[in-house]
């Protein structure tokens, strides 16, 4: 509770304060370049490079990674639980081939799979989106294949099966819901996997361009002025660190909530 109480003020704060504050986070001041923190300016995390506001810049890079994050593992349980669920209801050779085809992107390398999407289309959020959930609804696939395995056998499945149910509604309507549980725990560990993954493109340049920025776009330009304005690094960093701790934490909960052997 303590983890999603301070993902939610992340995520409010991430929000209403690029509003009250008279800095954008595109303006750029070269006179203010490189300023220390300061309460009697409202730049509470200092400037950079170019004198804008790291305070805004962190929050509106906090909201881009969260979006980023979000979309991603939503894209990956949509893909995930219908990929899943349809190969392991079906089974047989459309479950060997649909797996099979599964091992092939996982021995894909990310890496040269996301610079390659770059190279051919033009660098954009959008693109960021499709790199990540490329790749991240494949775990959420044979997760949600194993336990369809399991489901299918149980006797409510089989029920629907001997009065004439159609496939399509034994898997939507009675294998789908009852996936949900484990679904939506490891929704929230795959989520601060997501948040690594843009901000280890946006620190490599591949992700979030200019004048946009990601935490990782402002962890990498704080990096190449550490010693000279380390506000520049810290900020984005920490906060970076506090929602990957509160998501993993989350995460944790919700599956020991959701093992019933904790419980007996």
């Amino acid at each position: 509770m303590t983890s999603a109480t301070i993902i939610a003020l992340i995520a409010v704060i991430s929000i209403v304060g690029p509003l009250l504050s008279p800095h954008s986070h595109t303006m750029t001041n070269l006179d203010a370049r490189l300023l220390a923190p300061s309460l009697s300016s409202w730049q509470l995390f200092g400037t950079d490079d170019l004198g804008r506001d790291v305070f805004v810049r962190t929050l509106a890079g906090t909201q881009v990674t969260l979006l980023v994050a979000f979309v991603a593992s939503a894209v990956s349980l949509i893909i995930g639980v219908s990929y899943g669920a349809i190969a392991g209801y079906f089974g047989g050779a459309v479950d060997a081939v649909m797996m099979r085809i599964v091992d092939v992107l996982y021995a894909l390398p990310y890496i040269f799979f996301v610079i390659l999407l770059m190279v051919v289309f033009e660098r954009s959020l959008l693109l960021v989106f499709v790199a990540i959930g490329a790749v991240n609804w494949l775990d959420m696939a044979r997760i949600v294949r194993g336990q369809t395995l399991s489901l299918k056998e149980r006797e409510f499945v089989q029920a629907a099966r001997l009065i004439g149910v159609s496939r399509r509604s034994i898997v939507l309507r009675h294998i789908t819901p009852n996936l949900l549980g484990t679904v939506i725990v490891y929704l929230t560990l795959t989520i601060p996997h997501a948040i690594l993954m843009e901000s280890f493109l946006s620190f490599l340049g591949l992700g979030v361009q200019e004048p946009d920025a990601s935490l990782g776009t402002l962890v990498n330009a704080g990096a190449n002025y550490l010693e000279q304005a380390p506000w520049m690094l810290l900020a984005p960093a920490i906060l970076l660190a506090i929602m990957l701790f509160c998501f993993n934490f989350l995460g944790d909960g919700l599956r020991d909530l959701a093992d019933p052997r904790k419980h007996k």
